[in-house]
Parts: structure tokens; C-alpha cells; sequence
């Protein structure tokens, strides 16, 4: 009986690899670190690197699509630590990426990916006077990730936030920046309404007011200002 059911296995197993030149079956039977019949990494793979000399080694496990990193990647100590939780696109960093000692979580990041494939790219700027406000530019690319978005540093063993960046297309934006940023818009034809400390508009005082009433009607009173000449 085991002897009729190893071919039909056998058969199964080629069938739903048929698009793999080589491959491996995992306990559970599911494929993995597949490479088509052109070379490239397809589908679930588990990447196992040696310690090599003072580098400790790792363990990392994800999706390949056309030989390149995608989605949601995992690694791992040789210990079964959990490292990092990184996210990727066309094989470069995108989008929220978290990093761990043993002790906990050590900080996270914030990437955008630029698609290989494209010598420029189209990305949507924000306005920095008006955050719902957004313009297309053209840009030239090289294919790689942009630091984009916040990056957070945390204490591992307490999970206190000590540190907090912010990034725009690999620029570092200062504290300044950010000010600018949220900057209310201002109409062209209206004046910058002036208001003090509290929020409340300026003006002048009722003693200033009755004072330039009386010297409308005193256009040539002598005012003593303070001057010794």
C-alpha cells in the first residue's frame, strides 16, 4: 500500500513545482526557495547564513517574486530571536520596518521604495504650507530605498521613546521644517492677522485711541517724545 501511494506522492509534488528548476519541501510539505526554470527566486524562502568570523550568523524568511524581496520579511538570531521585521518593494525597503535586541524593540524606521525598473518617478510633495495639499514632481531615481516618513528610538528594556526623526525623500527635516510644515495658508490679497502670546487680536489700547482723537483736533500741539535736541 505505501509502496502505490510514494509514486502517486511523487507525482503531486512534481506537478505543483513544475515551474521550479530547484526547490526544497518543508515538513509540512509547502515549497520553498524555489528558482524557476530562468534562475530566478520564486514564492517562501528561508535564507540561512553562517556565523562567518566575528559576524554572527542569521536566519531570514519572506517572499521572492521575480528574484526579488516582497512583502513582509522576518529575521532571526541563530537562537530564534526575532531581529528585525522588515517590509519590501521591487526588492528595496518600503513602508515601516521594526528592529529588536532580545530585550525588546530597539527602533523602527520608515522607508519609501523606488521601482528599478523606472529612471524617473512620479511622487506626490506636500505642500508646506497646507499639509492636505500635495504636488506631482518628476524625479530621477536610482533604483534604491529613500529614507521617508518618521524613525522612532526606543529603550529595549523599558519601551521609553528616546529619540524621534523625521525624514522627507532622505532629507533630514529640522525642527524649523516641521514648523513650516503646519503653517496655516495665508490668502494673497488678505494681511497676516496679528494676534499676541494667548491667540487673541492685537490693536491698540483705549488710551492710544482717545490720545490720536485729541490730537486730530490738535494738528499742531508740540508732543514731548523723549528727545534732548
Amino acid at each position: 500500500m505505501q509502496f502505490k501511494l510514494l509514486p502517486l506522492f511523487i507525482f503531486i509534488a512534481i506537478t505543483a513545482n513544475s515551474q521550479c528548476l530547484t526547490y526544497k519541501l518543508s515538513a509540512d510539505g509547502d515549497t520553498l526557495n524555489c528558482v524557476d526554470i530562468q534562475g530566478k527566486k520564486q514564492g517562501k524562502w528561508i535564507v540561512q547564513v553562517p556565523k562567518l568570523r566575528a559576524e554572527p550568523g542569521y536566519e531570514e524568511e519572506g517572499i521572492f517574486l521575480n528574484d526579488r524581496k516582497e512583502g513582509t520579511w522576518r529575521k532571526y538570531n541563530l537562537m530564534g530571536d526575532q531581529l528585525a521585521q522588515e517590509n519590501y518593494k521591487w526588492g528595496n525597503l518600503h513602508g515601516k520596518c521594526y528592529y529588536f535586541t532580545i530585550s525588546g524593540l530597539e527602533h523602527e524606521e520608515n522607508w519609501r521604495a523606488v521601482n528599478p525598473n523606472k529612471i524617473f518617478d512620479t511622487i506626490d510633495v506636500q505642500d508646506l504650507k497646507d499639509p492636505n495639499k500635495y504636488e506631482k514632481v518628476i524625479v530621477k531615481t536610482d533604483g534604491t530605498s529613500l529614507k521617508h516618513g518618521i524613525w522612532k528610538y526606543y529603550n529595549p528594556a523599558t519601551g521609553a521613546l528616546l529619540d524621534t526623526q523625521e525624514y522627507f525623500m532622505n532629507q533630514l527635516k529640522s525642527a524649523e521644517d516641521n514648523e513650516n510644515d503646519y503653517m496655516p495658508p495665508v490668502k494673497p490679497n488678505s494681511p497676516m492677522q496679528k494676534t499676541d502670546s494667548a491667540g487673541n487680536k492685537k490693536g491698540p489700547t483705549k488710551e492710544i485711541i482717545e490720545f490720536e482723537k485729541k490730537m486730530g483736533k490738535k494738528k499742531n500741539a508740540k508732543v514731548q517724545d523723549g528727545r534732548t535736541f
